[in-house]
């Protein structure tokens, strides 16, 4: 006779004692940003075009100032804010001030958003849901489906206000070798460190993401060549001192960073990471462990 399998006993908590956002919350289901939870707090929320909405939508289709939510004591209500290609609440135009009910359907321009009344723990699994999909499982930060989405985004809000965007692209220098010598949990446990060490010498406004096996990028938005090189920069010799072990070993770390800043008009995102990456690619030829 063969053994006999056992099955493991384990502890399975009811889903309703799972921590969960108590909040009210609009979540993207069309457009931009698919998947993305915005949390309804007490107070008015406004969506609209202008960068100084609480919900931007950067489109020519949504006014600067669209529509206007306000939540009083867990109740959210909706109204147009005399916007001029108007609010859709359920596929039919919005007039007046109305009371959101669960699973409401909200159109402004292209963008649709669900509403999730509070305590109610949809709003937990669309938070989960975003985050594996637009987060890299190793390191924690965005993934490259996220950055495909924002650069796009970006390039669109620097033109329409006519601000400056940078681009670094940054690769670990012979990440093979740290691999091979060192093992590749070791090479995991490098590229964990090296994305908490970028991201803690960016601004907020910037978005670092992993673009591939070894390469990171940062966007920076509002930010020059010469300020996007002295960043890099920064972030180069806080790589090259940080002290890497693994196992008790100390394992040799550093980057070589490519930078590009959007150029004439015509410029789009192939165009501004192509040119990030010839830098990358000249950074490395020129003995790596510096920025092009």
């Amino acid at each position: 006779m063969g053994q006999k399998t056992v099955t493991a006993v384990t502890a399975i908590s009811k889903i309703q004692k799972r921590a969960f956002a108590r909040s009210s919350a609009l979540v993207v289901i069309y457009g931009e940003e698919l998947g993305r939870k915005f949390d309804l707090e007490e107070g008015k929320l406004n969506i609209g075009r202008s960068s100084k909405s609480d919900i931007q939508i950067d489109h020519d289709s949504v006014s600067r100032q669209h529509v206007r939510i306000t939540v009083t004591e867990g109740q959210a209500e909706i109204e147009d804010v005399g916007s001029t290609n108007g609010t859709f609440l359920n596929d039919e135009s919005l007039e007046g001030r109305v009371q959101l009910r669960n699973n409401d359907l909200i159109k402004v321009g292209r963008t649709v958003f669900k509403f999730i009344a509070h305590n109610n723990i949809e709003a937990a699994y669309h938070d989960e849901i975003y985050r594996l999909t637009t987060v890299d499982g190793l390191t924690q930060i965005n993934n490259r489906r996220f950055f495909d989405e924002a650069i796009e985004r970006e390039i669109s809000r620097s033109r329409r206000y006519n601000r400056t965007l940078s681009l670094v692209l940054i690769d670990v220098d012979h990440f093979k070798r740290i691999n091979d010598t060192f093992g590749h949990l070791a090479g995991d446990a490098v590229l964990k460190e090296v994305a908490s060490a970028i991201k803690k010498r960016i601004r907020k406004e910037d978005l670092l993401a992993r673009y591939g096996g070894e390469e990171f990028a940062v966007l920076t938005p509002e930010v020059d060549q010469k300020g996007a090189l002295a960043m890099a920069e920064k972030v180069r010799k806080v790589v090259e001192k940080h002290e890497f072990n693994f196992d008790a070993e100390r394992i040799p770390v550093t980057i070589s960073c490519g930078v590009s800043t959007l150029g004439k008009k015509g410029d789009g995102a192939e165009a501004l990471v192509q040119r990030a990456d010839e830098k990358l690619y000249e950074a490395k030829e020129a003995g790596r462990n510096q920025v092009c």
